[in-house]
């Protein structure tokens, strides 16, 4: 329900309203009948609009208490309107801030000051005074003041929100003026205000509750705010794994496709078109694809529906830009999971995910930039007599990639710009290498093996030689790094050092 309709209902039900400015003028462009606050106050509107309801036969309205004589007479004496309702839409500081370019200028005259103050006016007085702070109230507030009136209850739980609201309100332009004056990286304190999207059937496993929350700070396009096409209700863990799904595939310039479950890739991939992307991505590790959750960077089309409608395939949820009608048509139709593939559509992928990242740990919070550091091949260095064949740099740069998507110690293979071997979170890298080679099998022979962090000792360049891998990048760093390098001249191994690891805890 829009403002104008909300205004017509209330009219409807015989109350009187006093607006200002712009909103005043919108709402009798609506057909409401509406008294300017500038006309009972006998104030004008002045300084661009900066002053108009901060004025005492406003707050004096709103704050009386309507049971005590003193504050009935000071109102009777002062000629006030006793106000029973307060409707405030806050200036959109929080909006204008994100967006890009935005001055200073233009954001400091987004900070509202009569708003907040009417706000908290009410929702101290909710005794007497409902306040409304959201367009979501609309409806409920409209229907129990056709049916006489608001009741103590609800004008409690309305308070609560408006003092909520308020205080989201102030941390965003605390946060955006500590910003501008910050010395250090990261500020001296951090406040967050999550409103709950939805309470989840259960957590990570289902004894254990979970919910949702939205944090309205972020712009970029993220799961939350994906739109759910198809499916049934996401779980915790399909959050989880679509958020990882998308994380992959949104760095990638060509169409590419991740295959993500318990939260690590099982399998990725890029080529030109996205439904050949999709199906070397699931051919990485077929086993483990069943019952998976994928990711995509293109539009979900007919070929790539088809594809995955195949016998044999089983997909708990897709998230992707967007899917062409007849490709949800034919998800929600034709396999047999066809009622509960959870399909989430995401939008374009034009801007960056966020810059920072938080963690949670016992009695406080970790944050730190996010790994978004781009490959530079032009800074890398190939130290060893083997040089990397002009062929194989596509799949050195698609490794080394992915593998900053790995639970560390990580170690992925790749072979035509696809994931064919895994592994991932191990307590050795030595097994992380064997994990991975015996996840490719044959295909590891000609694949690309890249390392998040340095190979401490040459048993591992060992392991890979035998396995057939043509070529190795990894960060380097190690003081054995001499005795890792003469391991690949002796097996005519190249290895590419990038000077940078990519940890993943």
């Amino acid at each position: 329900m829009g403002l104008a309709d909300f205004a017509i209902g209330l009219q409807n039900a015989g109350v009187t309203i006093y607006s200002t400015g712009g909103t005043r003028k919108h709402l009798e462009e609506s057909g409401v009948s509406v008294e300017d606050v500038a006309d009972y106050t006998g104030f004008p509107e002045m300084m661009d609009g900066r002053v108009k309801t901060l004025h005492p036969k406003i707050f004096g309205g709103i704050l009386g208490i309507r049971d005590r004589d003193d504050h009935v007479d000071s109102m009777e004496e002062h000629d006030m309107v006793p106000f029973d309702l307060v409707v405030v839409n806050l200036y959109p500081f929080a909006a204008t801030a994100a967006r890009p370019g935005a001055t200073r200028e233009e954001c400091v005259e987004q900070i509202d000051i009569g708003g907040p103050s009417l706000v908290r006016a009410a929702a101290k007085n909710h005794s007497h005074v409902a306040i409304c702070t959201s367009s979501e109230q609309y409806g409920d507030l409209l229907e129990q003041i056709e049916s006489g009136g608001s009741t103590l209850a609800q004008r409690r739980k309305l308070a609560g929100e408006a003092f909520e609201h308020t205080a989201s309100y102030d941390r965003a332009i605390a946060d955006y003026m500590q910003g501008e004056t910050l010395t250090g990286e990261f500020p001296s304190s951090l406040h967050f205000s999550l409103k709950r999207k939805a309470q989840l059937r259960y957590g990570e496993n289902p004894h254990q509750r979970a919910a949702l929350y939205v944090d309205p700070s972020v712009r970029s396009v993220n799961l939350v705010s994906a739109r759910q096409l198809n499916g049934k209700e996401l779980s915790y863990n399909n959050l989880l794994d679509l958020d990882a799904a998308l994380e992959i595939v949104r760095g990638f310039a060509q169409p590419a496709a991740s295959v993500i479950k318990h939260n690590n890739p099982c399998g990725a991939a890029t080529d030109a078109k996205i439904a050949r992307a999709c199906r070397k991505a699931l051919a990485g590790d077929p086993l483990s694809a069943f019952g998976s959750v994928l990711g995509f960077n293109r539009t979900v089309d007919m070929e790539t529906a088809e594809m995955l409608c195949e016998p044999g395939l089983f997909i708990e949820a897709i998230v992707a830009p967007d899917f062409e009608a007849g490709a949800v048509g034919l998800l929600t139709t034709k396999p047999r999971w066809k009622e509960n593939v959870r399909l989430m559509q995401v939008g374009r992928l034009d801007d960056g995910p966020a810059a920072f990242q938080r963690r949670f740990i016992s009695g406080g919070m970790l944050i730190q930039d996010a790994d978004r550091l781009t490959s530079v091949p032009l800074q890398w260095k190939t130290v060893t007599e083997t040089q990397v064949a002009d062929e194989l740099w596509d799949d050195v740069a698609f490794a080394w990639e992915m593998v900053r998507h790995v639970k560390s110690n990580a170690i992925v293979l790749a072979k035509d710009t696809s994931l064919i071997g895994v592994g991932a979170g191990q307590m050795s890298r030595v097994d992380s290498v064997e994990i991975a080679i015996d996840k490719a099998g044959d295909r590891a022979s000609g694949s690309v093996l890249a390392s998040d962090a340095f190979f401490p000792f040459p048993d591992s360049i060992e392991s890979a030689a035998d396995a057939g891998v043509v070529a190795v990048i990894q960060p380097g760093g190690s003081r054995r790094d001499s005795e890792v390098i003469d391991a690949c001249n002796k097996h005519g191994l190249p290895l590419v050092l990038t000077g940078r690891r990519h940890f993943k805890h």
